[in-house]
């Protein structure tokens, strides 16, 4: 994991392997940021010019490396793109522009044990951002890299050659014996820390990683952290009726699981239910996916990760607040004894499910787990989730979808996660769309109508929540998984997508600001 200091060295007399500064896009070419002064200096005040020649303009995710010159301590001088200059002379730049220029450099930076960070730093929160990026962009899953070959030479290992992750940010511009920055700094660490422990349970395969073992990764952090953790296996589900996480769970030889992990503090007012879709690995079922939609099917369970790192989070951060985590664990496999397309499940609740097509399993397992996490009666319950395609369709690869049953609260959500910098939409939940899902057998479908698929979704959630209980619906199915090439303090594979709206909404909460 890569370290965190508040650096009080300046960046001319700073010793590490690279030092970035900030450089933003201005009218006419690149305008250095606050905290490159020195640079600048070093470079005869002539940096900005350096840059432009080698065809920087500082554009958001541009990174440019330059030899540094006589009077710095570090060979390599990064210069990270910010985007547009701020519109008025004294105005900061935005904690999300810092985020991912940092992000952009920590990424360029892989191989390397140290490197300090100059960029503007105005207030603790501009630290926060900052380090929370370099954190984040640093980020490498390399648990299957580098083992040991036996048919390779004695001594050799058989990987990829892949480099390991920035070692150390020595943050520049903080304050290291004020309150508000370490706090700030140690804020940071605790959620970028938790978001990369979500990455590597996504990213984790799906023969390592499935429903059991899961379970006693959240049974250890328990430990660590405080959390009191409780487990229902196979036979804990059968004895209480949990029809939704059984019918999805019984075709595979990885049995299902329900997790609960509860943090708790003594001065809490308020209680917050978070639930998770936990499919460790989803082919479908017997509706299988066609080839080609398999591949990734290890991250449908994101959300039961998002939920995972925060409460971890929240308890790290010792948040004066309930927060309980509800994971719903199984894995979609097609059997002999796999639940069919026309097969009746009778859920926690009681209601009863008519399964038209396996591979909406999502809403299964999220159904019983929000009936259990009803009968707690938390202050709200939001459950968060790799649910449809749809979503996908409506808002790109980027953007998850919010959907609630009360628009103040849904509201609420999208303005924490615009706040913390991830990209969020509100959704309607259309009552007209409920009649799709009537069934002639059963109290309810699993499908509905094809057009607005992720509304129907989220309708059928809503069946399954407590009276009088605020709640939302987080569909992450876009922003949870990221194929492409990185940018930013986004990596290629998980993302750990909702824990920074999650772990905010649960400070906010605390604060008596539940929105």
């Amino acid at each position: 994991m890569t370290a965190l200091t508040l650096s009080t060295a300046s960046a001319a007399t700073l010793r590490a392997d690279a030092l970035v500064v900030g450089v933003a896009k201005g009218a006419k070419g690149p305008v250095l940021a606050p905290g490159s002064e020195a640079v600048d200096k070093a470079f005869g005040g002539k940096l900005a010019t350096v840059l432009e020649a080698l065809g920087a303009a500082g554009a958001e995710g541009e990174v440019t490396k330059l030899p540094a010159p006589d009077g710095l301590k570090v060979p390599v001088v990064i210069a990270a793109g910010l985007g547009s200059v701020p519109e008025k002379k004294d105005e900061a730049y935005g904690t999300e522009a810092l985020r991912r220029a940092a992000g952009s450099a920590a990424r360029a930076l892989t191989g390397s044990k140290k490197a300090g960070f100059a960029l503007p730093v105005t207030s603790a929160e501009d630290a926060e951002a900052i380090a929370e990026g370099a954190l984040l962009g640093a980020y490498a899953f390399t648990a299957y890299q580098g083992g040991e070959n036996k048919l390779a030479p004695k001594g050799k290992k058989n990987g990829n050659g892949a480099k390991l992750p920035l070692g150390e940010v020595a943050l520049l511009g903080a304050k290291p014996r004020d309150k508000a920055f370490k706090a700030a700094a140690e804020r940071a660490v605790a959620v970028a820390e938790e978001i990369n422990r979500a990455r590597d349970l996504i990213n984790t395969p799906p023969n390592d990683l499935y429903p059991e073992s899961f379970a006693a990764v959240a049974t250890a952090a328990g430990k660590e952290h405080g959390i009191k953790v409780q487990v229902l296996d196979e036979k804990a589900l059968v004895k209480g009726g949990y029809g939704g996480l059984l019918g999805v769970g019984q075709g595979s030889t990885h049995g299902p699981r329900l997790v609960k992990l509860a943090y708790t503090h003594p001065k809490a007012e308020k209680t917050l239910a978070l639930v998770g879709k936990g499919i460790t690995y989803d082919s479908g079922g017997i509706s299988l996916k066609p080839a080609g939609h398999n591949e990734t099917m290890k991250c449908d369970m994101s959300g039961a990760a998002a939920v995972f790192a925060t409460v971890v989070a929240a308890a790290r951060l010792g948040l004066q607040v309930n927060v309980t985590g509800w994971l719903a664990l199984a894995e979609n496999m097609p059997s002999g004894n796999a639940t069919r397309p026309g097969d009746v499940l009778r859920m926690y609740s009681g209601k009863t499910v008519e399964v038209l097509n396996t591979d909406a399993e999502g809403r299964l397992v999220l159904a019983d787990a929000l009936t259990r996490a009803s009968e707690e009666t938390p202050d709200a319950i939001i459950d968060v989730a790799t649910l449809t395609g749809a979503m996908v369709l409506a808002l790109g690869n980027r953007t998850f979808g919010i959907m609630a049953n009360d628009d103040a609260f849904r509201t609420s959500i999208h303005e924490i996660a615009e706040e913390v910098g991830e990209a969020s939409w509100p959704m309607p939940l259309p009552a007209d769309l409920r009649k799709g899902m009537d069934s002639p057998t059963a109290d309810i479908a699993n499908m509905g109508e094809r057009m607005g698929g992720g509304l129907v979704a989220g309708l059928f959630l809503q069946e399954f929540v407590g009276e009088g209980i605020a709640w939302a619906h987080l569909d992450i199915a876009g922003p949870a998984f990221h194929e492409g090439a990185p940018y930013g303090y986004t990596p290629k594979g998980g993302t750990g997508s909702a824990v920074r709206t999650l772990v905010k909404l649960a400070e906010r909460t605390a604060a008596g600001d539940l929105g």
